[in-house]
């Protein structure tokens, strides 16, 4: 097996979402995964301290990119423009490959509650980030808590309808995500 070999992080991540949905997380090894990735057990462990780090492998790179986001946002945003700032700018990241494992991460996560106590620690991370982000900007503390945590919940639900949309709609995440947070946004005007 080669031990350096482009995209290997990506092809690590496919390989464990592929044998999680398989034959269950719980079954899943690491020389598995290591395996159908075509790489080294050892060349696994440079990228990841176990099969759990596997779920967050590009989640500080999208906490950053929400960051900056919504630090870039013109001065006179709003909180929530300036969320629509961060996920228009993390979205730009998310490729053609990201769309095509949302389902089968999803359906691995659903099956393992390891994997789902995971996912919602990222949750946490993500909006941890927008809401430090908002807070730069002089957001005050509940109201940058708010918009952060529906910040999330519009890319997951953006994030979940672009992966199980159309493949040859020819558009991006963001869109998925921009609309999502439109109609959260619409939501929490009725909750008064």
């Amino acid at each position: 097996m080669a031990r350096w070999q482009p995209e290997t992080t990506q092809r690590l991540v496919v390989a464990a979402v592929d044998l999680f949905t398989e034959q269950g997380y719980d079954a899943t090894t690491v020389a598995q995964i290591a395996e159908r990735a075509g790489v080294t057990k050892s060349t696994f462990f440079r990228h990841f301290s176990d099969k759990r780090e596997l779920l967050v492998a590009g989640q500080e790179t999208l906490s950053t990119l929400l960051a900056e986001g919504i630090t870039d946002a013109p001065p006179e945003a709003g909180p929530l423009d300036a969320v629509a700032a961060g996920l228009a700018r993390a979205s730009s990241a998310m490729g053609p490959a990201n769309r095509e494992l949302g389902p089968r991460l999803k359906a691995a996560v659903a099956a393992s509650t390891e994997l789902q106590e995971r996912d919602a620690l990222k949750s946490v991370g993500l909006a941890a980030a927008m809401s430090g982000a908002l807070a730069g900007r002089g957001v005050p503390e509940p109201v940058a808590q708010v918009a952060a945590e529906l910040g999330v919940l519009a890319f997951k639900r953006g994030y979940a309808r672009w992966s199980e949309g159309d493949r040859d709609d020819g558009q991006g995440l963001a869109p998925y995500a921009l609309t999502a947070l439109t109609e959260l946004r619409a939501a929490t005007a009725s909750l008064s």
